[in-house]
């Protein structure tokens, strides 16, 4: 039987998945120290509201009370052999792309690895700034201050970011893209190495929230969110589609209470779209699903009453 990988270019030859790496890496700076200036209206954001990378820069942005100073264009979730593309009925009306590919190719015309999201686009160069979730998010929250709705918002303490940095690898390596090198797996053993430690770190997230309301204590910081991402995805798509199913998150006591916590935060849940997540991964993946059946369930109150008011520090 011949094994299809989603990515044949990110699998290893053991039948693990090997992410690739984020090919633009340039900077937007407040102090004018980089060709890319903080400055409103330059910036444009390009988002998949399937995909948790992608949703983290969407959360910080809306946070952050960036919505006027970055503009933000959502792609179709249904990504095709030609990659992310737009909708005819939700056009690309900043460069009328009809895949995002082509702003790959008008930042590096030789380029031929995967497009990704998000991106980060410079209106007046015309090129790609950034494609990392991680600096994007970093960016958003430190470097456009001056135009941001909430600019005293610190989801990065200074005098903690040691401890953030080792948390959010940890939740990375085994978590956040745990769950793709579990789905994307393409043989027993690396399926089962990535969704063992997945649940490692569900179990330890649960017992850390036993006695703490976020992650670090009373308030969210970018730990929490790059949790969230994954987190809310969880039950409808990674249990299920990506054969993660030891337990759900809403078997979990705390886990499910927070996940309800953070998705109740002023303008979070308007950040949450199920059906591009869901319709994404099991029409996208058809070398898992391909019959394309997107399931109907799970039935999910992330509205219910959350009881984690209690929790201090």
């Amino acid at each position: 039987m011949t094994v299809k990988a989603q990515f044949p270019d990110e699998q290893t030859d053991d039948g693990s998945f090997h992410r690739q790496e984020d090919a633009f890496r340039d900077w937007v700076r407040a102090d004018g120290a980089s060709r890319y200036p903080a400055q409103a209206g330059r910036y444009h954001l390009y988002v998949s509201l399937a995909c948790p990378w992608a949703h983290r820069t969407i959360l910080v942005r809306k946070l952050k009370g960036l919505e006027e100073a970055v503009g933000m264009t959502v792609v179709d979730p249904i990504r095709d052999e030609r990659g992310w593309r737009f909708d005819p009925a939700e056009p690309d009306t900043l460069n009328g792309w009809a895949y995002l590919s082509e702003a790959y190719f008008a930042s590096d015309s030789g380029y031929r690895a995967r497009v990704t999201v998000p991106v980060l686009w410079d209106k007046k160069l015309g090129r790609i700034v950034n494609n990392s979730d991680d600096d994007i998010m970093r960016m958003f929250e430190s470097e456009f201050d001056a135009f941001a709705g909430n600019p005293r918002l610190d989801l990065y303490p200074r005098e903690m970011r040691a401890e953030i940095d080792e948390l959010n690898d940890h939740l990375y390596e085994t978590f956040n893209n745990g769950v793709y090198r579990a789905g994307f797996a393409t043989a027993q053993a690396p399926y089962e190495r990535a969704a063992v430690r997945v649940f490692e770190t569900l179990d330890a997230m649960d017992t850390r929230l036993e006695k703490r309301r976020y992650l670090f204590g009373s308030r969210p910081l970018e730990s929490d969110w790059r949790f969230f991402v994954t987190l809310v995805r969880f039950d409808p798509v990674y249990y299920g589609h990506f054969k993660c199913n030891l337990r759900r998150i809403v078997d979990y006591p705390n886990l499910s209470g927070y996940l309800r916590d953070l998705y109740q935060l002023d303008g979070i849940a308007e950040t949450v779209n199920f059906d591009h997540i869901k319709r994404h991964y099991y029409v996208t993946h058809e070398d898992i699903n391909p019959t394309r059946i997107v399931p109907i369930g799970p039935l999910m109150d992330l509205t219910a009453p959350h009881g984690r008011e209690r929790l201090g520090s």
